[in-house]
């Protein structure tokens, strides 16, 4: 897929509406600096805004990926594959982004519960000096986590995982 043919070719599609690309942003829930991103080949939309473009601009999806005009029309099918398969995308999104929401707050809480005890002076010895440091690992364990999460090595990780358990 050209991304500068795709960016110019939205541009175009834009300009035919009589729209700025700020109105577009607010058409689509985006910002004016992602609707230029995508015009300038940059970036690209997600599916699911790509869908909604297509239905916005009266164009087919393929039409949008490739750039250009064509004479043929998406059938009723396709379209509702490529939107099963965004919703599938947001779904694992949104499963992704509750695995780190849940870790961030046992970081926070485990963090709290360390601060408290450094704070109270138990965290120098004995028991509480043993819970302190745990707390203080957890936490700092789930920052790596959050990090993790939060880049595009996730999926590396995952695919390790996988072949991990089906060797064993």
């Amino acid at each position: 897929m050209d991304s500068k043919k795709f960016g110019s070719f939205l541009k175009v599609l834009r300009k035919e509406k009589g729209l700025t690309q700020e109105q577009l942003a607010q058409q689509l829930n985006v910002s004016g600096r992602t609707i230029s991103r995508w015009e300038t080949g940059s970036n690209m939309p997600d599916l699911d805004i790509l869908i909604e473009m297509s239905d916005f601009y009266e164009v087919d999806i393929r039409e949008l990926i490739d750039g250009e005009r064509k004479s043929e029309k998406m059938n009723k099918e396709t379209e509702e594959t490529v939107l099963k398969i965004a919703d599938y995308s947001n779904e694992e999104k949104n499963r992704l982004m509750n695995k780190l929401h849940i870790f961030s707050w046992i970081g926070v809480i485990t963090f709290i519960i360390f601060l408290v005890l450094e704070a109270m002076g138990l965290a120098d010895s004995g028991v509480t000096e043993n819970i302190a440091s745990f707390c203080c690992g957890i936490s700092f364990g789930m920052l790596i986590i959050c990090v993790i999460y939060t880049s595009r090595y996730i999926y590396k990780f995952k695919s390790f995982k996988k072949r991990l358990l089906h060797r064993n």
